[in-house]
C-alpha cells in the first residue's frame, strides 16, 4: 500500500525541498563570492601598504637629491588641490589605491632617470668612471704586488702566481666593492651601481698583464 504524497500549506513537499536546495545553493554561492572579494580585498591592501612603505622610500631619497640640487621645500610639497585630487582617486578602497600608489611609483621612476640625464649632460660624473676610480687603485696595487713576488720569488714563482693570482685580485675585487658602497649616494631603489663586470675586468687584469710578462720574459731566455 503506498503512502499518501505529503503536503505542506498545499505545496508538493518534493517541490518544497528543490526550492529549499537551491535557495541554499544560491546562498553558498553568494558566501563563496563575498569571501572571495574580501580575500582579494585584503590582499590589495596588503600590497598597497607594502607599495606606499617603498614609494615612501624612493620619495625620500629624491627629496633630498632635490634639495641638494637648490629645488626650494616648499616646491616639493603639493597644492590642496592636488591632494583633493589623489584621494578622489583612492575613494573606492585598497585597488584604486594600489593603482594610485603604481602611477606615482612609474611618475618616481621617470623623473629619477631624467635627472640622471640631466645630471650627465651638465658635466657629472659617470657611473662607470666614477667606480672605475675605484677599482683601478686596487687593481694597480694587484699589479704592484704581483710584480714584486715575480722579481723576489725565485724558483717559487708557480705557487705564490697561483696563490696571488686567485687570491689577491678577489680580495681587492671586494674591498673595492665595499668601498664604493661606503662612498657612494644609493639609487632610489636603495642600492648603489657596482659595475661589477667593470670592477672584475679591472681587479683580475693585472693576472693576464703577469702571465704575459712572464710569457715574454720566457721566450727571450
Amino acid at each position: 500500500m503506498k503512502s499518501p504524497e505529503r503536503k505542506t500549506n498545499g505545496v508538493d513537499g518534493n517541490d518544497a525541498w528543490d526550492d529549499y536546495v537551491a535557495a541554499a545553493r544560491r546562498l553558498d554561492a553568494v558566501r563563496r563570492g563575498a569571501a572571495t572579494a574580501a580575500s582579494e580585498q585584503a590582499q590589495a591592501a596588503h600590497r598597497a601598504r607594502e607599495e606606499l612603505s617603498a614609494l615612501r622610500a624612493r620619495l625620500g631619497v629624491e627629496r633630498g637629491r632635490l634639495l641638494q640640487m637648490g629645488v626650494p621645500e616648499a616646491e616639493l610639497s603639493p597644492s590642496p588641490s592636488e591632494v583633493s585630487l589623489a584621494a578622489q582617486a583612492m575613494a573606492g578602497g585598497p585597488v584604486p589605491v594600489r593603482a594610485s600608489l603604481e602611477s606615482a611609483r612609474a611618475v618616481v621612476t621617470g623623473a629619477a632617470q631624467l635627472a640622471v640625464q640631466q645630471g650627465t649632460a651638465r658635466g657629472e660624473t659617470p657611473v662607470w668612471l666614477r667606480n672605475l676610480m675605484v677599482y683601478g687603485p686596487f687593481g694597480f696595487v694587484v699589479l704592484i704586488v704581483q710584480v714584486a713576488l715575480y722579481a723576489t720569488a725565485g724558483t717559487e714563482l708557480p705557487l705564490f702566481a697561483v696563490l696571488c693570482g686567485l687570491t689577491m685580485p678577489a680580495a681587492a675585487f671586494g674591498l673595492s666593492w665595499l668601498t664604493i658602497g661606503w662612498s657612494f649616494d644609493r639609487s632610489p631603489e636603495g642600492t648603489v651601481d657596482r659595475t661589477p663586470l667593470l670592477g672584475i675586468a679591472v681587479c683580475f687584469a693585472p693576472v693576464l698583464v703577469t702571465c704575459m710578462g712572464v710569457g715574454l720574459l720566457s721566450l727571450f731566455n
